[in-house]
């Protein structure tokens, strides 16, 4: 028993030992000495539970807040890129909505001038059948033919 006894007080001493390294070169850590030199690293080096406690929180709380920061990070992005996609997506919408009531536009307009020429060329031929002396041809045509009767009277 003695010899697993010993094994283990060596075992334990180079843990140890390792243990006092490894706390040394993080002591000794340019950035670790700086805070240790402010007034919260000299609390906290004068109060080793609860730099413990701080320890041990500021571990434990990274995973949780670096999940949430993870997790605002891609709801930011997938809202932005969701927006350019609703946006161009109205746009399309919008534009096609245009196009339509433009193309509407237009054959409503073809369609209204091609009734009032229809209407304007019957009416003219109309008035031109039934009321020569209205027309400007039917004027030549009266004052032709009216120049034309005195001289076949003489």
């Amino acid at each position: 028993m003695d010899h697993s006894s010993n094994n283990n007080v060596t075992e334990f001493q180079q843990l140890w030992g390792s243990w006092n390294t490894l706390l040394d070169r993080v002591y000794h850590d340019p950035r670790v000495s700086q805070l240790m030199s402010t007034r919260i690293g000299q609390y906290l080096s004068s109060h080793p539970v609860l730099a413990l406690a701080v320890m041990l929180f500021s571990a434990m709380a990274a995973l949780p807040v670096g999940l949430f920061l993870t997790f605002a990070l891609v709801t930011t992005t997938v809202s932005a890129v969701g927006f350019v996609f609703f946006e161009a997506v109205m746009l399309f919408v919008g534009g096609v909505s245009l196009l339509c009531v433009l193309s509407g536009i237009a054959f409503f307009s073809f369609v209204v001038s091609f009734i009032f020429n229809v209407f304007y060329i019957a009416i003219s031929n109309i008035l031109k059948s039934y009321y020569p002396h209205l027309t400007k041809q039917g004027k030549v045509h009266e004052t032709e033919s009216d120049t034309s009767k005195p001289q076949e009277v003489e």
